[in-house]
């Protein structure tokens, strides 16, 4: 299914903590998930392993002929026999699940119809190959689950008398080239993948050589001038297909931001709100520079000038990871001391990016094992440190996390009480699979991330509190540039002198940023901004309803305890479900 693997494409068991005895109505809900689990593992067994489904780990990609029928087929029939398993559904919380299952596979086919009939069919093998082994040669997977990444790897090169992963590429490719109308890719994002692919197979091989698994090298060989005479036809099929305009069909826009959980906003006004919160934001560092110059001693209070200053004192090489460390353990403190959310008792896991990973995701981020079925395994909170740069233009450096200031809402947002305790508390406390994963998208995980680093940017040191508010400040940047950019209304290279100069971003993370928007996932950095204002909406009318009973530990707690809700089911939890509970206690 296309729209969940794009967004699995980017849950931990707290050791000393009680996992919740999995209620009645979540085992039946986990069933009929199934239905479209089996769905996924089918087309997509990498996507489908790395989430937690058993039994598909020496199986790839299917991209044999005809395969957007034969997805589409069977995603059909999934939506029929859930549909019938619905008319048979006493269970509201089950018939709820029902519906989040429903709706997920039908958007998938939406999707997959769009991209049929608009677009191009385009392959980043060397990523998808990348990922593909990754996902078998992370150290959170059992061993025993690790070897069937040498068949994968045989796989992918078609050395077990199969079709190389390449070469079926190529033929879905070359099979729709007489189709009239159809857009082909942006040639910036076939530029930078062809400037990345070279990075993704010296990754394959760092990720092997780690392993200890033996008999890697000829495979890998095969698949490294696989992807070098890909890379070739690429050049030579593709970059005259490609565009030069960035900008998707309008629908295609349109359909990414329904995906990443952008339901009720029209463009225009996402772009009007955002830049009415930038400007509020920018109030609010106009304050609050002034005082962190006068502490620190610096010549000029503009916010600008100050966030330059603070970046002057960077932290470099082995003493990265302990300042996150530090940091992270200050945060938890303040959490403790504030009962804020309940906390685990083992520690979270922080490491910086490889280079492969680099490229992948060229941002912080958090990476969490698998949604089902986990037995142990933790999130990690991934730090690159620059942004791979394509041919012409050198690796770009950033310097937007490695100073003390910087560490502070960046660990809050990826670590705790952000993403790594909000997927440690899907499985702890028995989330079905349905909200766990089937309502996996950007606005349900971002908002509790970016509200997280609200929650705690009081008990942050005063160039600390700078700092999130300008982190802030980037994610109302992000929804009206998104949008302005893939409506015409402004060029790429003005987003990336925009985010330079107001937002203080470094060259490397303003270029990240505008790839974002432009090619790497159009439409999903507004849901950053639109996630957050909706849980503070849930947040305040929770607080009114409730007054002085209201309990903030209590009711983050609630909040984690419902999975990646969308906002309208989450409102309606808080409503129906915890402001009575709350009520009623003495």
């Amino acid at each position: 299914m296309k729209t969940l693997c794009a967004a699995l494409a980017v849950l931990a068991c707290a050791c000393g903590m009680a996992r919740a005895e999995t209620p009645a109505w979540v085992t039946e809900s986990n069933r009929n998930a199934e239905v479209l689990l089996k769905v996924i593992a089918e087309f997509n067994p990498e996507s489908a392993g790395e989430i937690g489904v058993d039994g598909f780990d020496d199986r790839i990609v299917d991209l044999q002929p005809r395969i957007y029928e034969r997805s589409t087929a069977a995603t059909r029939k999934a939506i029929a026999e859930l549909q019938a398993i619905r008319a048979k559904t006493k269970d509201a919380a089950v018939l709820q699940d029902l519906d989040i299952l429903i709706a997920s596979a039908q958007d998938s086919i939406g999707t997959s119809t769009l991209n049929h009939d608009l677009m191009l069919p385009y392959y980043a093998v060397a990523s998808m190959t990348f990922s593909g082994i990754k996902a078998l040669l992370d150290p959170r997977v059992p061993k025993e689950r690790q070897a069937a990444a040498l068949k994968r790897l045989r796989l992918y090169a078609g050395l077990d008398g199969g079709t190389p992963l390449v070469e079926l590429a190529k033929a879905r490719s070359k099979e729709r080239f007489g189709v009239k109308g159809l857009v082909g890719p942006y040639r910036g994002e076939v530029e930078q993948d062809l400037s990345d692919a070279a990075r993704y197979v010296d990754g394959i091989g760092e990720l092997f050589a780690k392993s200890d698994l033996p008999g890697y090298e000829a495979p890998l060989a095969a698949l490294r001038q696989q992807l070098s005479d890909y890379n070739d036809w690429l050049r030579k099929e593709i970059m005259p297909r490609a565009r030069a305009d960035h900008r998707l069909p309008p629908a295609l826009y349109a359909d990414n931001l329904k995906q990443v959980g952008v339901t009720d906003l029209a463009p225009d006004e996402l772009i009007r709100r955002a830049q009415l919160s930038f400007v509020e934001i920018q109030n609010e560092m106009r304050a609050l520079a002034p005082l962190v110059a006068r502490e620190k001693g610096y010549k000029s209070g503009d916010y600008r000038d100050v966030i330059r200053e603070l970046k002057k004192q960077q932290v470099k090489g082995d003493a990265i990871l302990p300042l996150y460390r530090d940091t992270l353990k200050k945060i938890e403190d303040s959490i403790r001391a504030g009962h804020v959310v309940t906390l685990p008792q083992r520690e979270a896991k922080i490491r910086l990016a490889s280079e492969a990973e680099s490229a992948q995701i060229p941002a912080p981020f958090m990476s969490p094992p698998r949604l089902i079925g986990n037995t142990g395994e933790y999130g990690e909170f991934v730090l690159p440190l620059n942004v791979p740069g394509k041919a012409g233009r050198g690796d770009l450096k950033t310097d937007d996390f490695t100073f003390e200031a910087g560490a502070w809402t960046l660990t809050a947002h990826e670590a705790r009480p952000g993403h790594e305790l909000q997927f440690a508390a899907m499985i702890e406390k028995g989330v079905s699979t349905a909200r766990a994963v089937f309502s996996f998208n950007s606005v349900n995980v971002e908002g509790w991330a970016l509200y997280a680093e609200a929650e705690m940017k009081p008990t942050f040191p005063l160039d600390g509190q700078l700092i999130g508010l300008q982190l802030r400040l980037m994610r109302a940047a992000r929804a009206f540039l998104d949008p302005m950019v893939n409506l015409g209304r402004i060029t790429p290279d003005e987003v990336n002198a925009f985010l330079q100069k107001e937002v203080c971003l470094s060259p490397g993370m303003a270029q990240s940023e505008t790839d974002r928007y432009v090619f790497r996932s159009p439409g999903q950095a507004t849901a950053y901004f639109v996630g957050y204002q909706a849980i503070m909406g849930i947040r305040a009318k929770a607080e009114l309803a409730l007054g002085d009973k209201f309990d903030r530990q209590r009711f983050h707690d609630f909040i984690l305890g419902q999975g990646l809700l969308p906002p309208r089911l989450l409102d309606q939890a808080v409503t129906e479900q915890f402001i009575p509970a709350e009520k009623a206690r003495g």
